[in-house]
């Protein structure tokens, strides 16, 4: 049984055969300092033990956790919004399910939220790790205006906080075969269109389980989604027509010799 009160935070996680890594991820949340959070997970048709690891910290923390499960992979974006139908809290915050973040990141992000009542959504810098360490780092511009949609998604993903209202308003995440990937991208575009802005904290108070080469194998998919959403943007925002020609750059940069392209990616990415 649920506590009667909502809660301040609810913490929306699709987790997917990542029975190795959840433990790890979950205790991120429940040793935060910030402590008035639900978490809400939903197994997206995972083969491994994933499932009964999320069923046993529900156990645990019966008041905290709901488990959700969809009855055959469906995808993130789907996934998500399943949590969302769920969610009681003020603000939703992200949680992937083989990461790891700040057990001070809550407290930090809605301080934020709480003292700059214009900004809706909220992230943090980002690092990547594998089993050798943190090999890279990522960090957007602190205030994200709609000419940055242009190069890349303004926000990372994982560590991000956003109002409600926000994701009400935009009926949360849209379910495409076109933004599979992207999901997050074409949700900021969203969010901007309807007049919410956001914030990056330039800390790094998250960190994404990633090995060093998993860019390098996105799809020609993927990479034509990227392409589909970055279009999107320009054309959402009314931005100037040469800025078509960097929608361009996710193919162009797959077509690139590994060689070059390595050079490149984990230039920008280091530490």
């Amino acid at each position: 049984m649920m506590h009667e009160k909502d809660p301040v935070i609810s913490v929306i996680m699709g987790i997917y055969n990542c029975g190795d890594t959840l433990s790890e991820a979950i205790e991120c949340i429940v040793h935060q300092t910030f402590s008035d959070w639900e978490l809400i997970m939903c197994d997206d048709g995972s083969n491994d033990d994933t499932y009964e690891i999320a069923i046993s910290y529900k156990e645990k923390y019966p008041e905290k956790i709901i488990v959700l499960q969809n009855e055959k992979n469906r995808g993130l974006n789907y996934t998500l919004n399943k949590c969302l139908k769920q969610a009681r809290g003020k603000y939703i915050a992200r949680m992937d399910g083989d990461d790891r973040c700040d057990r001070e990141r809550f407290a930090i992000e809605i301080n934020v939220l709480e003292k700059e009542p214009e900004i809706s959504i909220v992230s943090t810098d980002m690092e990547f790790f594998d089993e050798s360490g943190v090999w890279g780092k990522i960090s957007h511009p602190e205030y994200p205006v709609p000419k940055d949609f242009v190069k890349e998604s303004p926000f990372c993903h994982a560590p991000c906080m956003v109002k409600r209202e926000a994701y009400m308003k935009v009926k949360g995440y849209s379910v495409s075969d076109k933004l599979l990937r992207v999901e997050d991208y074409h949700l900021w575009i969203k969010m901007y269109k309807c007049g919410y802005r956001g914030k990056n904290i330039h800390k790094c108070l998250y960190q994404m389980r990633d090995d060093r080469n998993a860019y390098s194998r996105r799809s020609l998919k993927n990479r034509l989604n990227e392409y589909y959403v970055k279009r999107l943007a320009i054309k959402t925002f009314r931005l100037k027509k040469w800025n078509y020609l960097f929608a361009f750059r996710p193919i162009i940069v797959g077509l690139l010799p590994d060689f070059i392209y390595d050079k490149l990616h984990k230039g920008r990415l280091a530490k």
